[in-house]
């Protein structure tokens, strides 16, 4: 029993049971010091993560030259430099490479569009922004979630990932304990709430390790607008709140949205496994939609609810005088093993049932990817060198022909070729 059970008992008078909330609170704080403790082992001094620097070989492929051209460029000293490890062998930061990527796309430059793939609102390419929903717990949304914010990220897009769990799992992947680290309107909340506390949009906006990468962390203090738009929506009816439709729930995260827009290419946007205001507001932003599902029997009559219930929620919004205009709607089959007989023929029945709007690519469950899990990193942020070859290899393919897939609807949707 921990330190504060231990008083909370003597002060009642008994060797071990405590009443509920003071039990909960009591563990709640005593797993918070355990987190705080594992995070200053994991990443010292200053208890903050680093993205890897990634090798010669890995850059050139990142930027879309051959490893021979970037060693020329190393040597000659033209563009930005590498760090030189033992060896002689260079080692690029995210930052370099997109550092390399400005300099091969200098103006006049014949490839510009080849290095540089941010998009071009003169061309009439918008902000694109994808929800990544289901309302069933352990579908995968928050390992989809970062994986295709960092592989947007390490392709030289500028991204925003948000996270709109109050649980805050992409928020712990991403180096914070929501507990310790934020305190009140540091989430979306504070940007999109009903009084005269709201802040502006960039304000909530975090920096993180990831070049090009910046979160809208969560935590706890999401649920408050579950609660408050009922009665914001009770005070408009009764002629106590004014606005237009603008100012209605399903349109608040799309407002807030609106104000760093020119700062961003992508939203991703890690909604929370129930289908609350937040995610019909992550919905009604949304110019995409990535549904995940764990290809089990019961994960999949589960989906079949939460078709049903979005459906007609959000033609109420529609009737109200939201906009619903997807890009694209896809399903991303999650946690897939190859050679699970059951897992092989739901997968193929959801083909059969949704055909192209199922992602050709499953993201395969792999040990790799919850290894990396166990110190909060994504497979992007460690190295080959920690795993199996195959195992290793396995994994990270499997994320590509995702992230990749994701990536290809994006360009198509801006009306680039693929």
């Amino acid at each position: 029993m921990n330190e504060q059970a231990k008083i909370l008992s003597e002060k009642l008078g008994k060797s071990h049971l405590l009443p509920a909330d003071q039990q909960i609170a009591a563990d709640a704080k005593m797993l918070s010091e355990q987190l705080s403790a594992m995070r200053l082992r994991l990443f010292p001094p200053l208890s903050q993560k680093q993205m890897r620097s990634f090798t010669s070989g890995e850059a050139a492929k990142l930027i879309g030259v051959s490893d021979g051209y970037l060693r020329q460029l190393s040597i000659s000293g033209d563009g930005p430099q590498p760090e030189t490890g033992a060896g002689g062998r260079r080692l690029y930061s995210l930052a370099d490479i997109n550092a390399l990527r400005r300099h091969l796309a200098a103006p006049g430059g014949s490839k510009a569009r080849t290095y540089i793939k941010q998009r071009r609102p003169e061309e009439g390419e918008h902000l694109q922004v994808i929800a990544i929903t289901n309302f069933k717990g352990g579908s995968g949304k928050t390992t989809t979630s970062a994986h295709l914010a960092q592989h947007l990220a390490l392709e030289g897009y500028r991204v925003l990932a948000i996270d709109l769990d109050p649980q805050a799992s992409l928020s712990a992947l991403f180096g914070y304990q929501p507990e310790l680290d934020l305190k009140g309107n540091d989430t979306l909340f504070g940007a999109i709430r009903y009084d005269e506390e709201r802040v502006p949009m960039a304000s909530v906006i975090r920096k993180t390790y990831v070049d090009g990468l910046d979160l809208v962390p969560g935590n706890l203090e999401l649920q408050e607008f579950e609660h408050m738009t009922p009665q914001h929506l009770a005070d408009r009816q009764a002629g106590r709140a004014g606005g237009d439709a603008g100012d209605m729930f399903f349109a608040r995260v799309q407002s807030a949205l609106s104000q760093v827009a020119d700062d961003y290419d992508v939203v991703v946007i890690d909604c929370p496994p129930q289908l609350g205001f937040l995610t019909l507001g992550a919905l009604c932003a949304a110019t995409s939609v990535l549904v995940t599902v764990h290809p089990q029997m019961l994960d999949v009559a589960s989906m079949s609810q939460f078709l049903f219930m979005t459906s007609d929620l959000l033609a109420v919004v529609r009737d109200a005088g939201g906009e619903l205009n997807f890009d694209f709607l896809r399903y991303l089959v999650t946690r897939y093993e190859p050679n699970d007989g059951p897992q092989t023929q739901i997968t193929a029945f959801l083909r059969g049932q949704f055909g192209d709007r199922v992602l050709t690519a499953p993201m395969v469950k792999s040990t790799a990817i919850s290894d990396a899990g166990l110190t909060k990193q994504t497979l992007y942020e460690v190295g080959r060198e920690n795993f199996t070859r195959a195992t290793y290899d396995r994994a990270m393919e499997s994320l590509t022909a995702v992230n990749s897939e994701v990536e290809a609807l994006l360009l198509k949707a801006w009306g680039r070729a693929v």
